[in-house]
């Protein structure tokens, strides 16, 4: 089982990981409208998370920093809530990269948006 958190090393924070993830072409995209989610299997670094997650929202889609960082906290809980379901299908000596893009210009209920996130993981883990 899988620790229900969102701990500092499951976020990717390096511009290195950032540029791997957008510019290889290794990646992959799964769509769930609202949300679009690229991701990439990479070596897993020494003591690194299985998974890393970057959550973006467009300033083009909300133009108030509030409204981005309402939807960024709801993909976040979202994750944290059903990461289990792509750390079961990964390889110990892998390491999941996983961006998560907003699409739409409206809000949704929390319940909607967990759910969009948890049918990304589910065909994530299908494909790994």
């Amino acid at each position: 089982m899988v620790a229900p958190t969102f701990s500092k090393k499951e976020r990717i924070v390096s511009k290195k990981l950032m540029e791997t993830l957008f510019e290889k072409g290794d990646s992959q995209a799964v769509t769930a409208f609202p949300l679009k989610a690229v991701y990439m299997s990479i070596d897993r670094p020494q003591g690194g998370a299985p998974a890393q997650v970057l959550i973006s929202v467009p300033k083009k889609r909300f133009k108030h920093a509030v409204d981005r960082n309402r939807v960024k906290r709801q993909v976040r809980e979202a994750f944290r809530h059903h990461k289990e379901t792509i750390y079961g299908h990964m390889a110990t000596d892998r390491q999941l990269l996983v961006a998560f893009i907003w699409l739409s210009d409206r809000h949704y209920v929390s319940a909607e948006v967990e759910q969009r996130v948890s049918k990304i993981l589910q065909k994530i883990a299908r494909q790994l």
